[in-house]
């Protein structure tokens, strides 16, 4: 259990410094220009990172419950497995419904995926090497 703990900590810190990373250098502001008539004029980063502990523990609690289901043998697999499946769910829907909703170019929508597959492996990495089911 503690193990679960410090490791959905660890994953909600490293959401909050990769989502920092990936939308604030200077590629991300440009390509996310687009979304300025829309954005707020400043972010409340306690709640910013608070939300992604909150998704630190919700996401490493799913590849628990899923890690049976995962597919491959090692946990190295299922994390790179789950990885790929929280990507499909958080990354490609949000893009693909931004480039029905809003005049996105296809350079913002690529950058998306990319820098979301990157953050979406690496946590899924994080979950396959450290966190195994456990008996309550």
């Amino acid at each position: 259990m503690l193990r679960y703990i410090l490791v959905s900590l660890g994953s909600g810190l490293l959401f909050g410094v990769l989502d920092a990373l990936l939308n604030a250098n200077p590629l991300a502001v440009k390509l996310f220009a687009v979304y300025k008539p829309i954005a707020r004029s400043s972010v409340n980063p306690l709640a910013g990172m608070a939300i992604d502990i909150a998704y630190g523990f919700i996401m490493a609690g799913i590849f628990l419950l899923l890690y049976e289901s995962l597919p491959g043998g090692t946990g190295l697999v299922k994390g790179l497995s789950f990885g790929l499946i929280a990507w499909f769910f958080r990354v490609v829907m949000q893009a693909a419904s931004s480039w029905v909703m809003f005049e996105v170019s296809l350079q913002t929508t690529t950058y998306s995926l990319v820098a979301g597959l990157f953050e979406m492996l690496l946590i899924g990495l994080l979950y396959g090497l450290t966190l195994k089911p456990f008996e309550l």
